[in-house]
């Protein structure tokens, strides 16, 4: 029993979280168009291994090209299980339930590293309060196993977040250089508004900033189209082709656009629910979170600019406007026996009670529908 109240002390908020990602990825096993290539692109890696001519992305070479390392990763860690279902002879839906979970472990292990982190910096309450919202959200953990650049990415965000908080900044802003320069080049966006903040706090020395930028820039440019030239049989930077097409052409706007204001007004309050206000009043009431929620909205300002729009584009901003709402749920939590403050927290209680109901009905609604 003790043993059983220690590993649930250690890791019972990643059993719920991983729980509720893994009830997504069987309730909807099937994946879009935009995740077409890491999915084609684990299959051809775990079926094909080294026969690159059968691969399907140099007959169907999508749009732009994408890196194979985010797939090369997620294959690695599922592998045993397509082996040995393979021999089995299980249908192939089984191989994509693994690689998606195994996509989902390593998101919420980053995930993970930055909660410990903000357990260390804001306390354990707090960090209770970000993993309540995060498992009553829905796109968080339904999109980290969805093979997507932006989930690849959005690890290494997680990543940089944690080591920005521990005060290692120099990896902090590595990581996003990481995320930019082999998953997605708009991380860009976050990685610069977040080297200026830490420049102007004199957290970081010019000098050695670029130093140590330039060598980390050097090593993923050489990893990428290393790896890349290979399986595209051309020499190949992938996310160089992407930032081209997307912002200098501007050609993802053939692909719809919304109105600069669209990631405030619908995306993420659609996204972040109770957590959007609760956002707002954390920010003004801790002076902390200020600091490092400067960078996020800037961010998001940035990209708002961008005619296409989409809310995937943003997901590596949610972890630390979950932070902020937790920050101003667990201030409201401590105060609520005081006059005013009680009426913040029956408020706060009633918008989380109706998240949760409507989370159910949800689910039952869509299942009736589902047996009719």
């Amino acid at each position: 029993m003790a043993l059983n109240s220690k590993l649930m002390q250690l890791y019972g908020y990643d059993l719920l979280l991983g729980s509720i990602a893994a009830f997504y990825v069987f309730m909807a096993p099937y994946t879009k168009v935009e995740e077409s290539f890491n999915v084609q692109a684990m299959h051809d890696i775990l079926y094909h291994w080294h026969h690159l001519e059968k691969y399907d992305h140099l007959e169907f070479p999508g749009v732009v090209p994408r890196t194979f390392i985010g797939a090369l990763l997620v294959s690695t860690l599922a592998s045993p299980f397509v082996l040995a279902a393979s021999l089995l002879q299980m249908p192939k839906i089984y191989s994509l339930y693994a690689v998606r979970l195994a996509l989902g472990c390593i998101i919420l292990s980053s995930l993970r590293f930055f909660r410990k982190q903000i357990k260390k910096s804001f306390g354990s309450q707090v960090e209770a309060f970000f993993v309540i919202l995060t498992a009553i959200q829905f796109h968080m953990l339904f999109y980290c196993t969805r093979p997507l650049p932006n989930v690849l990415a959005f690890g290494l965000v997680n990543l940089s977040y944690g080591y920005w908080f521990d005060r290692r900044f120099y990896a902090a802003i590595n990581s996003l250089i990481f995320a930019t320069i082999v998953f997605r080049c708009d991380i860009l966006l976050l990685v610069t508004p977040l080297g200026l903040e830490l420049l102007l706090c004199r957290s970081i020395s010019l000098r050695k900033a670029v130093i140590s930028c330039l060598i980390a820039a050097l090593f993923c440019i050489g990893l990428t189209v290393l790896v890349d030239s290979v399986l595209w049989r051309k020499w190949l930077w992938p996310e160089l082709d992407v930032f081209w097409f997307n912002s200098v052409l501007n050609r993802s706007s053939e692909w719809g656009t919304h109105a600069f204001h669209w990631y405030f007004t619908s995306a993420l309050p659609r996204s972040l629910l109770v957590a959007y206000p609760l956002f707002v009043l954390g920010a003004l009431l801790d002076s902390r979170i200020r600091l490092y929620s400067i960078p996020v909205l800037t961010f998001v300002v940035l990209y708002s600019k961008l005619p296409h729009k989409e809310l995937r584009f943003i997901i590596s901003s949610l972890p630390i406007f979950n932070l902020s709402a937790a920050i101003a749920a667990s201030r409201i939590y401590n105060n609520r026996k005081k006059s005013y403050w009680k009426y913040l927290y029956f408020g706060m209680l009633g918008l989380f009670l109706i998240r949760l109901n409507a989370v159910i009905f949800r689910f039952i609604v869509n299942n009736f529908l589902h047996f009719c």
